[in-house]
């Protein structure tokens, strides 16, 4: 086994353990569906994160069609206004995910979500999507977050 995947697999089974299913909403998923999500550490809802620090974001999905590609987008919505966030990791297919993606096959996306120390303490909103070949989302979350010192 390649030693990334044993990792990324070792990485999985931590998150399920260590994290609590966040509380999320479907913010438009056409090409999936979402089964679980787990941000770690997020002791509470909504998920406090510290500026400065690096998230865990694990979502299980299943997969409506094949796919080649998949590429992950972050926004922050502030006051109603989507915001990139920037992933270290946009390609799906280097975040857990073995492509070419199959249609009916359960999957387990992971990426991380780092804070910046310049970030504002506010609260708002992480809209998270997964994309396909056709720009359709295998997944499309959103859930609170609140950036604290």
């Amino acid at each position: 086994m390649d030693v990334r995947i044993a990792l990324i697999v070792s990485l999985c089974l931590m998150g399920f353990t260590c994290a609590e299913p966040v509380k999320y909403k479907d913010c438009g998923s056409t090409s999936g569906k979402v089964a679980m999500v787990d941000i770690s550490p997020c002791a509470t809802q909504p998920c406090q994160l510290h500026k400065g620090q690096s998230y865990s974001v694990n979502v299980t999905f299943n997969s409506a069609v094949e796919s080649q590609t998949s590429k992950a987008l972050v926004h922050g919505i502030i006051a109603g206004v989507p915001v990139p966030f920037p992933i270290p990791v946009e390609d799906g297919c280097k975040s857990g995910i073995q492509c070419p993606i199959q249609k009916q096959q359960n999957y387990h996306y992971l990426n991380s979500l780092p804070v910046k120390s310049e970030y504002p303490a506010i609260k708002l909103v992480v809209e998270w999507e997964l994309r396909d070949d056709n720009n359709k989302d295998f997944f499309c979350i959103c859930f609170p977050v609140q950036i604290v010192s």
